[in-house]
């Protein structure tokens, strides 16, 4: 238990980072607020936090009420998950590293004092100061390359370049209001489909594609907030993680083990 990683987030690209860890046995535990907005819930592990439990591929997460409970996950081949957004636990549980893969855009309160080893994913991070490595999320070239001196590239406010859409692919709420989902995730929608409703409006596909990501039925949410993800590739497979998650998950994999020989920890 001495190489015990703790990922605050459980959103989808956290979990391409979770499932990276989990794979070569590293002892995981998912740090989670009380109520995660991630859109793309089938490929998310904070999904537990409503469910109990939640399975991407081959990794299987279980809501932990107390840090006792931890090494029954463990034994069981679990991925315990503590709904603990401030990391309170942290000092108790002593991790060798704190991963940050929240994706906030700005950093919220991971430092270095938390763990000998701190990685922050995006921007908001710079490494040295307060994290050790940063890994960079922008798609490009330069997508997973570990930053260990500096910051990751600024956020642009807009998604990348998938099918010749980008900031169409994502969907906000028109207004406050709760949520009336006429879709499902995995749907085809046609363009000018209703996806969702909220406060009597209608959120329409601007193009032809596959529902990704969408918030759950029923949610109160607030004006402006990311509600729902399409894809413009109709025969992605949304039950499996993505492409970006896969390469963050290698990246942090190689940053833990880097500083590991770089510190002789």
């Amino acid at each position: 238990m001495d190489h015990i990683i703790i990922v605050r987030g459980g959103g989808d690209l956290a979990t391409g980072v979770i499932q990276k860890l989990f794979r070569v046995g590293l002892p995981v535990v998912i740090l989670e607020t009380t109520r995660p907005t991630a859109i793309r819930r089938s490929v998310a592990l904070c999904e537990a936090v409503y469910n109990g439990h939640m399975q991407v591929e081959d990794v299987f997460c279980r809501k932990a009420d107390r840090i006792d409970q931890l090494t029954e996950c463990w034994k069981k081949d679990e991925v315990p998950l503590l709904i603990d957004p401030d990391g309170r636990c942290i000092q108790e549980i002593k991790p060798a590293a704190v991963i940050d893969a929240i994706l906030a855009k700005r950093n919220i309160g991971t430092n270095r004092q938390m763990a000998d080893i701190t990685i922050g994913l995006g921007p908001g991070f710079t490494a040295g100061v307060d994290v050790d490595a940063v890994i960079e999320t922008m798609r490009g070239h330069d997508l997973g390359r570990l930053i260990l001196d500096g910051a990751a590239m600024p956020n642009t406010g807009i998604p990348g370049l998938i099918g010749g859409f980008s900031k169409q692919r994502v969907l906000h709420a028109p207004k406050a209001g709760i949520l009336q989902c006429q879709k499902q995730i995995g749907d085809v929608c046609e363009s000018g489909e209703t996806i969702f409703r909220i406060g009597g409006e209608a959120v329409c596909a601007p193009f032809t594609g596959l529902l990704r990501g969408l918030l759950p039925d029923g949610m109160d949410i607030p004006a402006g907030m990311k509600t729902a993800d399409i894809d413009p590739r109709t025969d992605v497979d949304w039950h499996t993680i993505s492409d970006k998650a896969r390469c963050l998950g290698g990246a942090v994999l190689e940053a833990y083990f880097y500083l590991r020989r770089q510190h002789n920890f």
